[in-house]
């Protein structure tokens, strides 16, 4: 990876928080990373650590009564020709406006965790992959597409991502497929309109063992042949060493630790991301011995810990932890974490 290429997509300090009646809810508190031209980013945590909430607020997808609060989500759109466009504040677009309406759908798509919800139960799956052709036609470089070449289109993109019958199957209704074929059909929909940047949000979770395997192995293929950055959103970090070349490990709507995947996988630095690799299963491990746990549990939404927001889990805390938050900094070469074990730069309060 040309890590001297500008970044397809640069988060910086994003906060999402949710205003209810209870109180405040800080969904997603000052994370940042970049996405490359081409990168397979994957974004780890356990659930309830702002992952998908992070991905909506990408898309401008994040439901009343959240809201994007604060930072910025720079991305480098494309121009007629295919080549390095405009960079748009996407935090700073209306959620409803014509410039991010092209943008969602068109040139950031999104493969969601349950395909069975995201479609239509009363349109046909082929139906809905046409229209979004018809909505984006421009991504196609035609001036005029119409509903037979779309349709076309989407036959194609059918045999693409391994469904067979594709003449037959684009008259199906989502309820009429399988699990897997539901979730090839989701990801034809979402790489319908040649999407830059391509966000995965769990896309193997409903899914079995044998089907998990060959939606990433199409997935993997997918990728190299396009050359489509794709955000890949898991809390399996066995999928995580597959497909990604760079990781970001989140907790409770921050970045702990990011870095390249041999990295992280063989010398984790922050105490969270080595909790949760001891925490896999081996094949070479005793038998009949429980696996190891990170103790305690996720903080309550609405009583978050001050300072280092895992240091109420953490084995080597510190006192200076409980008062102060650690800043994401550069631990080696390649790794940044956010850790006082490794540096004493802390954020401003």
């Amino acid at each position: 990876m040309d890590t001297n290429k500008a970044p397809l997509l640069s988060v910086r300090d994003l906060r999402v928080s949710f205003a209810l009646d209870e109180g405040l809810v800080r969904a997603v508190d000052g994370t940042s990373f970049d996405v490359l031209p081409g990168q397979v980013l994957g974004v780890v945590g356990e659930s309830g650590c702002g992952k998908s909430v992070t991905m909506r607020a990408i898309l401008q997808l994040v439901e009343r009564p959240g809201r994007i609060t604060s930072g910025v989500i720079r991305f480098r759109r494309s121009s007629s020709n295919g080549a390095d466009g405009e960079v748009v504040d996407i935090a700073q677009l209306p959620p409803r406006g014509p410039v991010m309406r092209d943008i969602r759908g068109g040139e950031i798509a999104l493969i969601p965790q349950e395909p069975m919800a995201a479609f239509s139960p009363v349109h046909t799956v082929g139906d809905q992959i046409v229209e979004a052709i018809l909505l984006h036609s421009h991504r196609w470089q035609e001036e005029k597409l119409s509903r037979r070449d779309a349709r076309d289109i989407t036959v194609g993109l059918f045999r693409d991502v391994g469904i067979s019958m594709p003449e037959q199957r684009i008259d199906a209704y989502s309820w009429q497929l399988s699990g897997g074929l539901r979730q090839r059909a989701m990801i034809a929909m979402a790489l319908s309109c040649k999407p830059r940047l391509l966000i995965a949000d769990e896309p193997t979770t409903a899914i079995d063992v044998t089907t998990q395997a060959q939606v990433l192995a199409l997935l993997r293929d997918l990728q190299a042949r396009y050359n489509t950055a794709i955000i890949f959103i898991t809390h399996d970090l066995g999928v995580i060493a597959q497909m990604a070349s760079y990781v970001v490990v989140m907790y409770l709507g921050r970045v702990m630790e990011e870095g390249p995947v041999d990295d992280i996988f063989h010398a984790p630095k922050h105490p969270y991301t080595q909790a949760l690799l001891r925490s896999i299963p081996s094949l070479y491990g005793k038998t009949r011995v429980a696996l190891p746990v990170i103790s305690g549990a996720l903080p309550h939404p609405f009583n978050r810990p001050a300072g280092c927001p895992f240091h109420p889990r953490c084995p080597q805390a510190m006192a200076r932890c409980s008062t102060a938050v650690p800043k994401l900094m550069p631990v080696g070469a390649h790794q940044l974490a956010s850790c006082f074990l490794h540096h004493d730069e802390a954020e401003a309060a």
